[in-house]
């Protein structure tokens, strides 16, 4: 067993799509998806951008205000998720600032209360 601590991962921070306060920490990939560990600084944005794949952001820590294709802001901190689909314009905010994980990539998404993967059984 490894244990990762996702605040220590080297960071660099993005600028792209009028990004600030933002930086990323890859610290995973297969050939479907990538993993990365993310901060927002208080105030921090990550800007209105097409996900290159289906993309799931994860708050572990601070809270969120995202946004997809129909522009409606919604809040969300620890424990919540916001999913965007292939191509979906969206955006992520953070009054007070948060880590967090992206996923992204040919992932299967259920819905809520819906399991994806039975298991054994």
């Amino acid at each position: 067993m490894r244990l990762l601590d996702l605040s220590d991962l080297p960071h660099r921070p993005i600028e792209a799509h009028g990004s600030r306060g933002f930086s990323v920490g890859a610290f995973g990939i297969s050939a479907d998806a990538h993993l990365i560990a993310v901060s927002l600084a208080a105030g921090g944005t990550i800007g209105r951008h097409p996900a290159a794949g289906r993309q799931l952001l994860v708050v572990l820590s601070g809270e969120a205000e995202v946004s997809g294709a129909e522009l409606t802001v919604r809040r969300i901190g620890p424990g919540q998720a916001a999913v965007w689909e292939p191509g979906e314009v969206h955006e992520t905010r953070s009054p007070s600032g948060m880590s967090g994980l992206i996923v992204e990539g040919d992932l299967d998404i259920g819905a809520p209360g819906e399991q994806v993967d039975p298991g054994d059984v």
